[in-house]
């Protein structure tokens, strides 16, 4: 007995008459304050107490992350329905939940091969031993010889092809053969004068690797605007993805998560009208689509991790075939419409999402490379 009021002592030892947090009036029996959900407690922080609070938050996320998980790929649609109906405090937030999948998806991603950029050297220097081996073969080149144009013109496939690569690498780098002056700038329209402008710039630095817009804009005797300084500043990241465009793909694809964020609000508003009859508001739509959307990036998380891991290319097929079926099956149950009206709404929320995805990757890239 003795025992039990000494242990008793000691949790009422620490308790507060007044929440720390938003002090709220607390009685000595409150172990948490009612309004807020902090713990009545005023000892002061200790390295054990820290570590305790750290691992409980953690391991208590873990439980509703497996849930969602185990729930989210195995039931379709149930964990929507179970969210829109109040049962929320045992699943991730669907939204959080879904940038967690998404980046976590992206970053598996950017590990494997498949956004590699091309390899411009690699291309060169096959150009140049194609053009080698035409003039080792002595056969070939005196049949090409024989081309009507070139006996016309008197021209021989060996000074030809010597003088090619520099001819290549002219034709690149030169600026002087769409070079116009600041007049003739001004006599076009906007839309031509940027083009013509960011044509010239490309090349000007392509050919004399001048970064500082100031020098460029005298040499070519062109305005110090604000917009050439910015103008000739994207020429010169837009030249960088030309040599190196996986630069530019690691960074596009860093904002996908986000930029699809944005984007599934306008496709849920779609499923909205599709389902208008339906006792849903737009909402719920939402959480759906985050729901759905956060299965295919779990499902493209198995599947790149397997090819990844065994050297394969199926477990991204293997990923868009089920996601399929875990549609048609979360629409289904969801929604509670038969199978004929499933199929026909599941069609055409296909042909939907995929239109809206086009216009969103087109306008998103606009921007990537406006922001880059």
């Amino acid at each position: 007995m003795l025992e039990k009021y000494r242990k008793k002592n000691r949790l009422y030892k620490y308790r507060g008459e007044t929440c720390l947090n938003c002090h709220l009036p607390l009685e000595k029996s409150d172990h948490f304050c009612p309004n807020c959900g902090q713990q009545n407690s005023t000892k002061k922080l200790s390295f054990g107490d820290f570590f305790t609070e750290f691992f409980s938050g953690l391991f208590s996320y873990d439980s509703r992350f497996q849930r969602t998980i185990r729930i989210l790929l195995f039931s379709p649609g149930e964990i929507s329905k179970n969210y829109i109906n109040g049962k929320r405090m045992c699943y991730a937030n669907p939204f959080r939940f879904y940038l967690s999948a998404s980046i976590i998806f992206f970053l598996i991603a950017g590990i494997s091969d498949r956004f590699d950029g091309v390899n411009f050297e690699e291309q060169d220097e096959n150009f140049q031993n194609q053009i080698a081996e035409v003039q080792q073969d002595s056969t070939l080149r005196s049949e090409l010889n024989k081309i009507p144009a070139l006996k016309e013109n008197n021209i021989q496939l060996d000074s030809l092809t010597q003088q090619l690569p520099e001819k290549k690498a002219d034709l690149l780098d030169s600026y002087q053969d769409v070079y116009v002056t600041q007049k003739q700038l001004d006599a076009m329209n906007d839309l031509d004068r940027n083009f013509k402008l960011f044509t010239i710039f490309f090349r000007y630095y392509k050919a004399t690797g001048e970064s500082s817009p100031e020098a460029a804009l005298s040499e070519l005797k062109y305005n110090n605007t604000n917009w050439n300084y910015w103008l000739y500043g994207k020429a010169i990241k837009f030249h960088l993805i030309y040599t190196n465009p996986k630069i530019f793909a690691d960074y596009f694809i860093s904002k996908l998560p986000f930029i699809i964020f944005f984007y599934l609000p306008v496709f849920a508003l779609f499923i909205w009208l599709l389902y208008l009859r339906r006792p849903f508001n737009y909402m719920e739509h939402l959480v759906f689509a985050f729901h759905v959307q956060t299965t295919l990036f779990l499902l493209y998380i198995l599947g790149y991790s397997i090819d990844y891991l065994l050297n394969t290319n199926w477990g991204f097929t293997l990923a868009n075939t089920v996601f399929l079926i875990y549609l048609y099956k979360s629409l289904r149950n969801f929604y509670g419409q038969g199978r004929v009206k499933t199929i026909l709404k599941f069609i055409l929320l296909n042909i939907i999402f995929f239109t809206l995805a086009m216009i969103a990757a087109i306008i998103a890239l606009i921007v990537s490379l406006s922001v880059f």
